[in-house]
């Protein structure tokens, strides 16, 4: 075990690469996340197909609410991407060896360390970036209700003083325990792009994965680890931007508080756009991840192939 790997050049590329690729897809489909946001957290709003519900929105609050709290999520995204980037690239290039080499539970396993770390260091920074987004909604008077009042924010650095000040800073972290057990999203999501990709490398006998590869591959890898893991997405966001009453809840409470009020089918509010956002997201943040990492490492004159097991 070489931990000196893990302050490496190579660990920072990823992750600055990572974190650059998540931005510019995020840019690009931030309106799908929007709806996916409103969806999850009001309870009036009818989960409609996608593209009624961006009309509906783009009506009732103009096409400016579609891409309301873009820049902290920005920041947050681009925070988040570039812990994890680093922590998966670095911890699983630290405890590779030459005779054990990659493999899919070691990828699983280094992917769910990334995770924790990564929640446990951005999740104020969601916490504000959720509220944010919310701000200045047109919601309905029940809905406001349900969501208590909050301050105005003029800011990611403004939301987390304020909701400290406010709520504690403890509050920071709610929502942290589904946060928590989502990191098997990205768990899944890694381990299956990197199988994908080294399989695709093994059956088409190749030392480069294609760019529509690349995008196909990253998009599998995010619908499936999404369809599995959305009733928690569902619980995490009502722990964040919820009433007093439910952020006393337990994950579990609350999960019996959405199937009572809602049915089941309260626990997949909202999942067209979000499989729709995530896939589109991801795999145009892996596309622009491996693209930029091979560019940076051509112009250092690394050979750096998409199929690390081609030699």
């Amino acid at each position: 075990m070489n931990t000196k790997k893990l302050f490496s050049y190579e660990t920072f590329v990823h992750a600055i690469s990572g974190a650059a690729g998540g931005v510019t897809a995020m840019t690009v489909f931030f309106p799908l996340d929007t709806i996916r946001s409103r969806l999850q957290v009001e309870e009036s709003r009818e989960a409609k197909n996608t593209i009624l519900a961006i009309k509906d929105l783009i009506e009732q609050e103009g096409i400016s609410s579609l891409y309301r709290g873009l820049q902290p999520v920005l920041t947050s995204l681009c925070c988040s991407n570039f812990v994890y980037f680093y922590a998966f690239h670095g911890l699983r290039t630290v405890i590779e060896t030459r005779n054990t080499g990659k493999n899919a539970i070691r990828d699983l396993t280094v992917a769910a360390v990334a995770g924790v770390l990564n929640v446990v260091l951005t999740t104020p920074l969601w916490v504000a970036n959720s509220r944010l987004k919310m701000q200045g909604a047109k919601i309905s008077i029940e809905d406001k209700k349900l969501l208590g009042s909050h301050p105005e924010y003029a800011g990611t650095i403004d939301a987390i003083l304020k909701i400290a000040s406010k709520e504690g800073w403890l509050s920071l972290w709610s929502g942290m325990v589904p946060s928590l057990m989502l990191v098997i999203n990205p768990a899944i999501q890694f381990t299956i792009y990197e199988a994908l990709k080294a399989e695709y490398c093994k059956v088409f006998g190749s030392e480069k994965v294609g760019t529509l590869s690349v995008f196909l591959i990253g998009a599998i890898a995010k619908s499936i680890s999404t369809v599995l893991t959305y009733p928690l997405q569902i619980v995490q966001s009502k722990l964040r931007y919820g009433t007093e009453k439910l952020k006393r809840l337990t994950t579990i409470q609350v999960f019996a508080y959405i199937i009572r009020t809602s049915g089941v089918k309260g626990l997949y509010k909202g999942l067209e756009p979000k499989v729709l956002q995530t896939t589109l997201t991801a795999a145009f943040m892996f596309l622009c991840y491996e693209k930029i990492v091979a560019y940076v490492f051509y112009l250092m004159g690394v050979y750096h192939p998409l199929c690390p097991e081609k030699k």
